[in-house]
């Protein structure tokens, strides 16, 4: 296989985080955030399932694995309760912020 056509898991995530980001640029920050979360958790399954994904192994399996599945649900995460109107309402964080910013 040709080392351009070795790149697709790279490509593929980055194209899919230049989409949320021209998507967060152009007014829809939650949706934006949304496809970058799902791009880097896309990114976590493919290190694990492939066994060549060119570029997009950066350390061991293991802690690519990690670190793109946990900054990939991170970010989901925040899009998800992201003001104003979340989607998902996390009873704990209502005191949280009361605690730490009021």
């Amino acid at each position: 296989m040709s080392t351009p056509a070795r790149q697709w898991p790279m490509l593929s995530v980055l194209a899919a985080t230049a989409v949320g980001l021209l998507t967060t640029a152009m007014g829809q920050a939650r949706v934006g955030c949304l496809v970058i979360g799902v791009a880097l958790i896309a990114a976590s399954v493919m290190r694990r399932v492939l066994p060549s994904v060119g570029m997009l192994a950066v350390r061991s399996r293991f802690t690519d694995m990690i670190t793109y599945g946990v900054l990939g649900v991170a970010i989901t995460l925040l899009a998800l309760v992201m003001e104003p109107g979340p989607w998902l309402r996390l009873p704990f964080l209502e005191s949280a912020v009361r605690f730490t910013v009021r």
